[in-house]
């Protein structure tokens, strides 16, 4: 029995051997693929990185339309300008003149200050003024916004302390009877760097895995090649897939790993939480998407209808994780899609550990999550894939 089992296993590891160098010697021979696994994700992280190495938002162009032209209104378009995200660029006579410049996205905002907003200020009264942010591109206009208003209500705040100082003595001034103390946690500077690149690198990673992975297997039954790599490695289909997936998990393993070090290590202020647990989250997540991969090869067994099956799975993840647009009260569409995404539960652990040093629990729930989307769609992809290689009369698609 003994002797049974070790040959066994001898046999396994030798088919692994095999699936591995016959893989690697493809990609040798195959600059594209070669250049998939090797500088085009290189490339891409890159050029990601250096968009967003400046993390947070400086001098976004605003205009102003001052009609009152008092001290009042100058001041405010003094902190205006000196609010770190606005830069005051432009100041057309009138909105006429404002409205252009916003669809030709020369600036992000329109900030209007109306004729009587001084006379107003000096009888005592209050006095509106009106602020304008482009929509269609939600950044950009949400951070303006966010300076234009703190930059009013810290102006509006000392014309009261002033104005009761002026009327009634400062022995009357008092603060006010409820305040409110807002503090960002745990993305303190609202680094969109911190934020956005930390979703954008594994999401475009996972998803050249997942096309990786998919071209490797669905190649063997495109090229009826299916019945002699299986033959080159002893028969042994699971060491064979396996051994595909011994050449690409642990390559973008690495990509991973250097682009968790980059964002919370180089460029951040470290993990919170276990950086094990993030690694483990890393590794694991490839692996799920390699398990998708021999999903739709397996089901589809047509090289390129599974790749756009890829495109459409893997594709999606970004906007579907629930990181950047809200799943609470979503369609039941995009709330299950959200579920049936191994992204999903990546991300939430990314900031489970990144951000919050959240309990061990929480850890394990969404490690358990994707060990879950490696067995079931690996079980099932597995008996699919089989099927496909062991039945010629489906091979040569394209």
């Amino acid at each position: 029995m003994a002797t049974t089992l070790n040959g066994a296993a001898t046999g396994f590891r030798a088919s692994l051997r095999s699936s591995a160098r016959r893989e690697w010697q493809f990609l040798c021979h195959s600059p594209w693929d070669m250049a998939l696994i090797s500088w085009i994700p290189w490339l891409a992280m890159i050029l990601f990185a250096a968009m967003f190495y400046s993390a947070v938002p400086r001098t976004l162009p605003v205009a102003v339309v001052d009609d009152s032209r008092g001290p009042v209104s100058r001041e405010l378009i003094r902190a205006l300008d000196a609010a770190p995200a606005l830069d005051v660029r432009l100041h057309p006579l009138d909105l006429h003149q404002a409205w252009p410049l916003v669809r030709a996205m020369q600036v992000d905002a329109v900030i209007h200050i109306p004729a009587d907003t001084d006379d107003q200020i000096q009888r005592g009264q209050p006095a509106t003024v009106f602020a304008f942010y482009n929509a269609a591109l939600p950044t950009a206009g949400a951070t303006a916004f966010r300076d234009i208003d703190a930059a009013v209500k810290n102006l509006s705040g000392r014309i009261v302390l002033e104005h009761t100082a002026l009327q009634q003595g400062v022995d009357k001034l008092k603060p006010p009877p409820v305040s409110v103390q807002v503090t960002v946690l745990f993305n303190p500077a609202r680094s969109f760097e911190q934020f956005l690149l930390g979703l954008l690198l594994p999401a475009v990673l996972h998803l050249i895995l997942c096309v990786a992975v998919t071209s490797a297997c669905c190649r063997e039954l495109r090229d009826g090649t299916a019945g002699r790599w299986l033959e080159q490695c002893g028969g042994s289909l699971p060491g064979a897939i396996l051994g595909k997936w011994l050449i690409y998990i642990p390559i973008f393993s690495l990509y991973g790993f250097a682009a968790v070090l980059w964002v919370s290590v180089i460029r951040g202020d470290g993990i919170a939480g276990s950086l094990m647990a993030l690694l483990a989250g890393q590794v694991s997540l490839y692996t799920a998407y390699a398990a998708i991969g021999l999903l739709l090869s397996g089901v589809i067994r047509n090289m390129g209808t599974a790749l756009s099956g890829v495109g459409l799975y893997a594709g999606t993840s970004l906007a579907f994780c629930g990181a950047t647009f809200p799943i609470d009260g979503a369609s039941l569409f995009a709330s299950t899609w959200h579920y049936l995404l191994p992204f999903t539960s990546y991300v939430k652990l990314d900031a489970a550990e990144r951000y919050l040093a959240a309990p061990a629990t929480v850890t394990f729930t969404h490690l358990g999550a994707l060990v879950l989307f490696i067995l079931i769609p690996g079980a099932i992809g597995y008996h699919a894939y089989r099927r496909a290689v062991l039945d010629p009369s489906t091979w040569g698609q394209r």
